[in-house]
């Protein structure tokens, strides 16, 4: 009895003060967690995630690297809306510092960001874990979260998620089972053109592996000849004289210096490791230049040499419904009706200036300010100026048009 008072103790008291996944998983009614002691140590950071072997040996990690540093560039933040539902300010909650300080212990916004799409695209679905939380979310509704973590659901089940995690507090991955309603799933929307198992992706993963392998062969050391003997090999004992010419061939080659070896006047020797003829190349070609047509990628956009018109068709057609995805799972579940209901919601923001060139930015900015759309301060703090003290800086004027004077209430004077 008194190991049970010791651990309703303990647990009241973690209960008082924050919830964590890990420790407190028993929550959930799951069972089989045993723990193990242990420390991982190494040149890179043990909680990153590993893609599969086939796409870290391809080209397919650069497109998934490309998405993932671009999707990441985008802000994303619990705000408050006003009452025509247009953004407002930030919420001073834990979520949002999750989302624009610090996501967990070892990764930043950004990192976090990039880890969610690489992952999302690389095993099709992913789940935004609240680790720690300040309340046990199985006992309320409403909780502030404090740590999120990018998991891999390893299985599915009616109302729970079996998830792959990173255990910063025993040092490894551990999987475990929470209630759907408590993390956001986010599946990839291009999904059934990068997961599907005979989508244009995989097709380009195999080929890819193949081309590989015939590379490897090629460069194996092997020299691939045929000698012709002056006698026909069809008895036994022919064979063997065969088997023992070829053998003595092979020994003068691997006994001699500079690989030299000699042969009868009557034998021929064909050379056989050239390059085979096949349509592969031809087949990845096609592959490659089909997927970057259906995620709307060109060679531009990698090369970093794509105009603004090419960038803003990326943004659109892959970007923007890869975070659109991830910003609506994080909506409806972080935020619940209460927080709805009182304007809350977690949008996501681009910097539209980051394409525009400094030839072009002094045109538009100048339309921005005399069409009173934006201050002077707030173009000030896009290319890296301070605030001006002016109060005139931050209104929302047309210098070019005549402002009214301020009229100042006549003073009346009495008589002594």
């Amino acid at each position: 009895m008194a190991s049970f008072f010791e651990r309703f103790a303990d647990r009241t008291k973690r209960l008082a003060h924050a919830w964590n996944v890990f420790r407190d998983e028993d929550d959930f009614q799951n069972a089989g967690y045993i723990p193990q002691f242990g420390s991982n140590y190494g040149g890179y950071t043990p909680a990153r995630r590993r893609l599969n072997g086939s796409t870290e040996r391809s080209i397919v990690a650069a497109v998934y690297m490309r998405l993932g540093i671009d999707a990441a560039a985008i802000d994303i933040r619990h705000v408050r809306l006003d009452e025509e539902g247009r953004y407002q300010l930030d919420m001073p909650s834990g979520l949002n510092n999750c989302l624009t300080v610090e996501a967990n212990i070892d990764q930043a916004p950004r990192a976090f960001k990039q880890d969610g799409v690489m992952t999302m695209c690389d095993k099709g679905a992913i789940a935004i874990v609240p680790t720690e939380t300040a309340t046990n979310p199985s006992l309320s509704g409403v909780f502030d979260i404090r740590s999120l973590r990018i998991g891999e659901v390893v299985a599915w089940h009616p109302r729970h998620v079996r998830v792959r995690l990173w255990n910063d507090w025993e040092g490894r991955h551990e999987e475990v089972t929470v209630p759907k309603e408590y993390v956001a799933i986010v599946e990839n929307p291009l999904y059934q053109v990068m997961n599907e198992p005979n989508s244009t992706l995989q097709r380009l993963i195999r080929k890819l592996n193949i081309l590989d392998a015939v590379d490897e062969a090629s460069s194996s050391g092997k020299l691939d000849i045929i000698i012709q003997l002056p006698y026909t090999v069809k008895s036994e004992s022919r064979k063997e004289q065969a088997t023992e010419r070829i053998t003595s061939v092979e020994g003068q080659l691997r006994g001699s210096k500079y690989g030299i070896a000699y042969i009868d006047a009557t034998e021929k020797i064909t050379q056989l490791n050239r390059p085979a003829e096949n349509n592969l190349l031809n087949q990845i070609e096609y592959l490659t230049k089909m997927l970057y047509g259906q995620l709307g990628l060109t060679e531009e956009v990698f090369t970093g040499a794509a105009d603004e018109a090419t960038m803003l068709n990326y943004f659109n057609r892959t970007i923007e419904p890869i975070v659109a995805a991830i910003v609506e799972a994080m909506r409806r579940t972080f935020l619940t009706k209460t927080a709805r209901s009182q304007r809350q919601d977690i949008l996501f923001f681009r910097d539209p200036f980051k394409l525009v060139t400094m030839n072009n930015f002094a045109d538009l900015a100048d339309k921005l300010v005399r069409n009173e759309i934006v201050t002077s301060n707030e173009l000030r703090g896009v290319i890296g100026l301070k605030p001006h003290p002016d109060p005139k800086a931050d209104k929302l004027v047309n210098s070019n048009m005549p402002q009214p004077v301020e009229s100042t209430p006549p003073t009346t004077q009495t008589e002594a």
